[in-house]
């Protein structure tokens, strides 16, 4: 597929090889580019040819250059060709769960192999080919992310509403077979996947082998808007129990045999069941850290290190920190360290209730900066207002409902912060330092 240069960054090897802007890339090194994926494989070498066409007329380009160097080519869109759409309707898919009047951004349903390899995003598999597959073996690309949910093949296709999710599943086998390294999402739901059934996706994926590197246990989250879609119903604290143990049972058996444990609850699971979360050794190396596998462990960790490494006085300084009803005692706690270790800090952490998506959302990403003002407003807040980063969008402009940062400050007349899911920034934010 022919792609259009857009720019060419000045001086780079493309420029000095009369590459221009306007210019159609056709091919390297005879090999067609059809999109990010192509172009970035066959960049890579330390020689390459390139054949573009200018005002319809065909030329080539010869560059040599440091191996994986960039050539300094910039197309119209960042994947040079479409962001491939998810197919499925699952029955617990979180953007139908969406109300009306949001921006359009986060109506997408976004299931394209391309942004697993480049950004970690989970795919289904069910718009894939064998040849997508043969050409994901031949490039490498390592690990890829897997919305896997069931290895039950008509239960797969029930959940994901796509016949297509049944036959997808021999991929899975496919990839780790070549050496390709894969990580796995299983979205559960009371009553369907979790249960008898979670036992035997487990046991399925592990006979994979180790290139299947982790599996992440995630609960269902369910919003206030499911008019016209199935039933369903959240976790219970028994259910998140009985999930929680079907798991270490597995991982038992696991470690049993002198094998890796591979799968993990979220964190969100030990909350629901009101049990503790486990300590830094449990994650090994946190690989599904994006899908809240650990998350709140390593938070913790890094932010007692921060703690037994600070060796000056704070000066005073006050401040609120909104989150989610699930992480904050949690932060109340790292709270109640940091003002112990610097009496003249003062920190309220603040649990925000989600009213926008309805009261059994309660992580803090999902916050939306209507119920921060609605629940903070006319309340004292101190110096500053501590929130976590992943409460706006990727720019830190604006929150899900569209309300400004510049909004949130002006109305509740604070200085609004920003927070990495870092214990280390957590920590200099609380103490007035970051």
């Amino acid at each position: 597929m022919p792609v259009l240069i857009q720019s060419v960054e000045p001086a780079s090897y493309a420029a000095r090889a009369g590459i221009r802007p306007g210019d159609t890339l056709l091919a390297v090194d005879r090999h067609p580019i059809a999109d990010v994926l192509d172009y970035r494989f066959y960049v890579t070498s330390r020689r390459i040819t390139l054949e573009l066409l200018r005002a319809g007329k065909p030329f080539t380009a010869r560059i040599s250059k440091g191996e994986y160097d960039d050539i300094g080519l910039e197309f119209e869109t960042y994947l040079m060709d479409r962001q491939h759409t998810c197919k499925n309707k699952c029955v617990f898919c979180f953007v139908d769960q969406m109300p009306p009047g949001m921006r359009d951004s986060l109506y997408f349903k976004d299931d394209d192999s391309r942004m697993s390899f480049l950004f970690g995003n989970y795919i289904t598999l069910t718009n894939l080919t064998d040849a997508d597959i043969d050409r994901i073996i031949k490039m490498r690309i390592s690990p890829v992310n897997i919305s896997v949910h069931t290895t039950d093949p008509a239960l797969r296709v029930q959940l994901m509403k796509n016949p297509h999710a049944a036959g997808s599943l021999r991929y899975i086998g496919r990839l780790t077979g070549a050496g390709i390294r894969v990580n796995a999402q299983l979205v559960l739901c009371p009553g369907l996947n979790d249960g008898a059934a979670l036992e035997r996706t487990l046991c399925d994926l592990d006979a994979l082998g180790p290139n299947l590197q982790s599996i992440a246990c995630v609960p269902v989250g369910l919003t206030k808007y499911r008019d016209g879609l199935p039933a369903l119903k959240p976790f219970t604290s028994e259910g998140a129990a009985r999930t929680i143990d079907i798991i270490e049972r597995f991982a038992a058996r696991q470690i049993a045999r002198g094998a890796a444990r591979t799968a993990y609850p979220s964190d969100e699971f030990f909350l629901i069941a009101g049990r503790p979360l486990p300590d830094v050794e449990y994650y090994g190396d946190f690989d599904q850290l994006d899908n809240g596998v650990g998350l709140l462990t390593l938070l913790e960790s890094e932010f007692s290190s921060a703690l037994a490494l600070d060796g000056e006085d704070a000066a005073p300084a006050s401040a609120t920190l909104a989150t989610g009803v699930a992480a904050a005692p949690l932060l109340k706690r790292l709270a109640a360290r940091a003002m112990q270790r610097h009496p003249g800090v003062t920190v309220d952490v603040r649990p925000i209730v989600n009213r926008f998506f309805g009261e059994t959302i309660t992580v803090a990403g999902l916050i939306t900066g209507r119920d921060l003002i609605g629940q903070l407003g006319g309340a004292p807040i101190g110096g500053r207002l501590l929130i976590p980063s992943v409460m706006l969008r990727h720019e830190r402009d604006r929150f899900l409902d569209d309300v400004t940062a510049d909004e949130v400050e002006r109305t509740l007349g604070v200085r609004l912060c920003a927070v990495d899911n870092d214990g280390y920034a957590l920590y200099d934010a609380m103490t007035g330092r970051g």
